[in-house]
């Protein structure tokens, strides 16, 4: 806020005030596939990967982990304008893809994960250790995913199980457009009533993850190793040799810092000295 003044022999004297957030952290905001739960980030892959293969288009698992954490109904639209899924398509139908295919395969997606999401609910190390960290700091756990509601109601029922159930889910159906918008995040605050933006931080494995937090005007730490970024399962992962694994994450962190990320991490395990480390941040008056 700028302010005009004058001093006694009436020249403008124009003084610069800026407001600064010094509290505590409020809410953290979490990813599900690949952050919180499903290590690798597989069922979202395996429910494409079928969907297609039904109508005789065969999908590489890196193609279809492309653009994974847009709305599956995004993401779909993104493949069908790949090359290798026109030429296919083309081939066995003489055509493109019409948004009537696209409107078909993604009820039947949506369909499939219902199907498989919960053959992939396994919590990721380090998350309920989270969630105790945060509650007892009365900081709030909140939640967004590019999964449609139907399909989080399926997934929500495994966690819970296991002992996890955040204070609050915004799927991307909840809002106009999903990642990398910040409306799921920003729903998620004025659900929890956590304010100002620079007191919530945003955790997650992709790049939309990391948009969609900056977006919003948070904190964002990316985490790679049991994310999209790798898609190892964490048994894969631990196959891994040292080397083998430092090559495997090399990429995913250079992507998620170029993207803007403040910090990255192997796994939601790595996380809870970084939020200290943000909240000492906030007591400086730093913003994201």
């Amino acid at each position: 806020m700028q302010r005009i003044a004058r001093n006694e022999r009436g020249n403008v004297m124009s003084f610069q005030f800026q407001r600064r957030y010094t509290g505590r952290l409020q809410a953290v905001i979490l990813d599900w596939a690949g952050t919180t739960v499903d290590y690798g980030c597989c069922a979202p892959v395996a429910a494409l990967v079928e969907t297609l293969q039904r109508r005789g288009i065969e999908l590489e698992h890196g193609e279809a982990r492309s653009s994974l954490n847009m709305g599956k109904y995004d993401h779909l639209s993104a493949l069908a304008q790949t090359p290798s899924v026109i030429q296919q398509w083309q081939a066995i139908y003489g055509a493109q893809s019409s948004d009537a295919d696209l409107e078909a395969m993604f009820y039947e997606l949506e369909s499939t994960l219902v199907g498989v999401v919960v053959d992939y609910a396994e919590l990721v190390p380090g998350v309920l250790e989270l969630v105790q960290y945060c509650h007892g700091r009365s900081i709030h756990i909140g939640t967004t995913t590019g999964y449609s509601r139907q399909v989080m109601v399926q997934l929500v029922s495994a966690t819970r199980a296991q002992g996890y159930e955040p204070d609050a889910i915004i799927c991307v159906d909840d809002v106009l457009a999903g990642r990398p918008a910040p409306w799921m995040a920003l729903q998620n605050a004025h659900y929890l009533q956590c304010y100002p933006m620079e007191a919530l931080v945003k955790i997650g494995d992709t790049v939309a993850d990391i948009e969609e937090g900056l977006n919003g005007g948070m904190w964002t730490i990316g985490v790679v190793a049991s994310g999209n970024e790798v898609g190892l399962t964490l048994a894969e992962m631990e196959a891994l040799t040292p080397q083998e694994r430092a090559t495997s994450l090399q990429a995913g962190y250079q992507r998620l810092y170029q993207a803007g990320a403040h910090y990255v991490v192997d796994t939601i395990a790595d996380v809870l000295p970084l939020l200290e480390a943000i909240e000492a941040r906030l007591r400086q008056g730093e913003r994201p």
